[in-house]
């Protein structure tokens, strides 16, 4: 009986995994199609409001959010080493990427910046097999690899063979970013996503408030509705609900394999650059966006050791 019965005990374990996999890939997608307006609303909010203000600014909006709902679910204080990767996640999805990427709109499209932003997935997958020993496999890292080539191949076909100066904060953005991910969706597997970005905005909201209030004062606050509904949607959006989903949908795939996702997110945000922000869209976008699919289906059969 004993013999018989392990077997049972593997497809079920091997059945929940599945089950998980799934349900973080399909909650990741809600939180990659909440961040996929962000750079087109953030170009919108910088076209009147300061990049830092608008980066910094943000942050403190969700964080006070932050503050109301910890209090509301009497959520218990992190510890100590949950702490530091809170800091961590913070400087990456808090502070850097709102930061590099606010500074990159002032200078190229939202389609631009969508297409550079597509390496995320490949960063996200290298912090994940780097600082928590994730380990995908080879056919894993050549689809994400193949991925990532499109995503560039595209960059480089907008910007006419050459990148912009603006890509290097683009770039930057997309380590920091990958470095937030990463640990954020460690984090998520005992503290929940809603937590974890919540504590990450309360722990970076005492540097975020003054510096946000002096730049404020500093720039002035004088800007249309649209710029202020366009800073409402990255305060809220971006940098707070979208998160609920995208750290679960992490800690239950995978960061690696739910990562994948984000090469979704460029084409998303071209449809909400041309919805948004008026911006061409041309059917070599969409084949573009196929392809990207196609890889997409590829790695999500791909194994990751975790």
């Amino acid at each position: 009986m004993q013999a018989s019965s392990k077997p049972v005990v593997t497809a079920t374990a091997a059945g929940n995994v599945a089950r998980n996999e799934s349900r973080g890939m399909w909650l990741g997608l809600i939180g990659v199609a909440v961040f996929s307006l962000t750079l087109p609303f953030t170009r919108i909010a910088v076209a009147e409001l300061s990049p830092a203000f608008v980066a910094f600014g943000r942050a403190v909006v969700a964080g006070l959010c932050s503050l109301a709902l910890l209090a509301w679910m009497r959520a218990p204080r992190p510890n100590a080493q949950q702490l530091r990767g809170l800091v961590i996640t913070a400087l990456g999805v808090v502070v850097g990427f709102p930061l590099f990427s606010s500074i990159a709109m002032r200078y190229v499209p939202a389609a631009h910046g969508a297409v550079v932003v597509g390496l995320l997935p490949l960063a996200t997958a290298l912090f994940g097999a780097l600082r928590f020993g994730e380990r995908p496999s080879a056919g894993f890292w050549l689809s994400a690899l193949a991925g990532s080539a499109i995503v560039i191949a595209f960059a480089l076909r907008a910007g006419g063979g050459s990148f912009h100066a603006a890509d290097f904060a683009l770039f930057a953005a997309v380590i920091t970013a990958a470095m937030g991910y990463a640990e954020g969706g460690r984090l998520a597997q005992s503290m929940g996503g809603q937590n974890v970005i919540a504590w990450a905005l309360v722990v970076a909201l005492p540097v975020m408030l003054p510096v946000s209030l002096w730049l404020g004062w500093q720039d002035g606050l004088s800007a249309s509705a649209p710029a202020w509904l366009a800073f409402g949607y990255v305060s809220l959006f971006s940098m707070f609900i979208g998160f609920f989903f995208w750290y679960k949908g992490l800690a239950l795939g995978g960061i690696a394999r739910v990562g994948q996702v984000q090469l979704l997110q460029p084409f998303m945000s071209l449809l909400g650059a041309a919805v948004i922000a008026g911006e061409a869209l041309d059917a070599s976008n969409m084949l573009f966006a196929l392809a990207v699919i196609v890889v997409v289906a590829i790695g999500r059969r791909m194994a990751v050791r975790r």
